[in-house]
């Protein structure tokens, strides 16, 4: 009912995110399904007579959870999934994860779309999360219907014992070998997505909110805008909901995988604009039953369910399906080759904390300053790599600092994007005048690709990603060129910067 606005935004979110794909291959893109909601409903209807069979709920350990994870497992074999019920041990019992692989697409990008499947021993925990877990198996087994051939590799989970503490995804990413880890691109994750008093929330990737903690691991806002293109094509307004570590992205996260997903509430109380935003009822719980016996198929808004399985299968496509753009030239700084050049022009005036390439030592002064991690591998470009004696020993001081590329011949024609990874972070002792700064030079002038300003409060450093439009350098020699600056009075200022890209179709 919805494929032509989701098509839409689709072939829309392709091109704002993916610049780099041939005219030839951009045809292949399918259309996002629509999923029917009445598919969706069986799935949870299996899962409630689950639980009426087995004491009434699904909770880890209990002979429901595995029924429940059988009943999925099934299903995928079944489609031509390659799957693995991956098991685990918690307060003595057994737990399962169910992963599930779709063949074909790039093994070394991985797309990967998961929900928990137990719930608490209160109750059968039908919205929380039978919604998410019954809307990602339909999409998976829409995926089979379709003999999907994504780009990216395709891979569905379903985690165990989440209700007491994210054990099941837990396990699976700390024991997946670092380089399996590296190939997973994005996590999506929908806990909860049909809440009878539901709100329309997508993870804040990028913390435009400014609310609770910082962004996602870089690429997370590209998946919050790819979910948020979907609810705007057919007229859903959404909002930010933080990333506090209450479901499954967080051990994603916490391993440096983007992440996105959507929720539709819990406990929190629905308030006045919200009900006037997206109907309902102000002033109660967007799930009354939220972890109590009554979360029962009756419990769920078939609204918020049919519109959050659409938005997972519009994220699947777009993302799965989306032609890798054509690197024309990029820098991961981990083999010092090409070289940067340090204070090319000859005019820097910092005293310390001058950029250089290298490992971070991690600093903190009133949370992270210097970050110890980077967005890929172990080097950054980075003001002053090393820790010292306090956050301030290393710092930018006196002044600006800058370090510039060698020089990048871009090919002529056809559009061209800059992306990088970036943080600034500085203390409540910082102002306006200090800043990280990233310009693009060449063919006589200049263009800013990157400002951004201290202010006198407290900028804890979380990486973020930046893009430009640089077609108007095409045939052109070029170069980057990359300034941090403490030039007012004295302050704490730690910036980085890696991963820089240019790619084009």
């Amino acid at each position: 009912m919805k494929q032509l606005h989701a098509l839409l935004a689709a072939l829309a979110l392709v091109v704002a995110l993916t610049p780099a794909t041939p005219a030839s291959a951009a045809t292949s893109l399918a259309a996002p399904p629509d999923i029917p909601l009445a598919n969706v409903k069986a799935h949870l209807a299996q899962l409630q007579t689950i639980a009426n069979a087995n004491g009434g709920n699904r909770a880890h350990g209990r002979p429901g959870y595995l029924a429940s994870a059988t009943y999925v497992k099934d299903r995928l074999d079944a489609a031509g999934f390659t799957t693995t019920l991956q098991a685990f041990t918690y307060n003595g019992a057994t737990g399962y994860n169910v992963i599930a692989d779709w063949p074909g697409g790039d093994p070394g990008d991985i797309v990967m779309t998961g929900a928990h499947l137990d719930s608490v021993t209160a109750g059968p925990g039908i919205n929380d999360n039978g919604s998410g877990s019954a809307a990602i198996l339909e999409v998976a087994l829409e995926v089979s219907r379709q003999a999907l051939r994504p780009t990216k590799h395709l891979r569905f989970a379903w985690w165990g014992a989440e209700e007491l503490g994210l054990r099941g995804s837990r396990h699976y990413v700390n024991t997946l070998p670092a380089a399996e880890r590296a190939k997973i691109k994005a996590y999506l994750n929908f806990d909860m997505v049909g809440s009878p008093n539901a709100g329309y929330f997508v993870y804040d990737g990028d913390d435009s909110d400014g609310v609770g903690a910082g962004p996602g691991p870089a690429g997370s806002a590209e998946l919050e805008r790819v979910l948020q293109s979907y609810f705007t094509s057919i007229g859903v307004p959404t909002r930010g909901t933080d990333f506090d570590g209450r479901s499954d992205y967080g051990p994603f996260i916490s391993a440096g995988i983007p992440a996105g997903g959507t929720f539709t509430g819990a406990e929190g109380t629905k308030t006045s604009a919200q009900a006037q935003l997206w109907g309902g009822t102000a002033g109660q719980a967007f799930d009354r039953c939220y972890h109590r016996s009554c979360d029962t198929t009756a419990n769920i808004d078939d609204t918020a369910l049919d519109r959050n399985a659409d938005a997972v299968a519009h994220a699947v496509w777009t993302l799965g399906t989306a032609v890798p753009p054509q690197t024309v030239w990029a820098d991961t700084f981990e083999t010092g080759t090409p070289a940067w050049t340090a204070d090319p022009d000859g005019t820097d005036t910092a005293t310390s904390g001058q950029w250089e390439r290298g490992d971070p030592e991690p600093t903190s002064s009133s949370g992270a300053k210097q970050l110890g991690t980077t967005v890929s591998g172990v080097n950054a470009l980075v003001t002053g790599r090393l820790a010292g004696s306090g956050a301030g020993a290393h710092d930018v001081d006196g002044g600006t600092t800058s370090i510039r590329s060698p020089e990048i011949a871009l090919p002529s024609g056809g559009p061209l994007r800059l992306t990088l990874a970036w943080y600034l972070a500085h203390g409540s002792n910082s102002s306006s005048a200090d800043f990280l700064r990233v310009r693009i030079v060449g063919g006589g002038g200049a263009t800013t690709v990157l400002s951004q300003a201290g202010a006198a409060t407290d900028r804890d450093g979380a990486w973020s990603t930046a893009t430009a439009d640089v077609s108007a350098y095409a045939g052109q020699s070029v170069r980057i060129l990359v300034e941090a600056a403490d030039a007012a009075t004295a302050s704490l200022v730690e910036a980085g910067v890696d991963d820089v890209t240019i790619t084009r179709p």
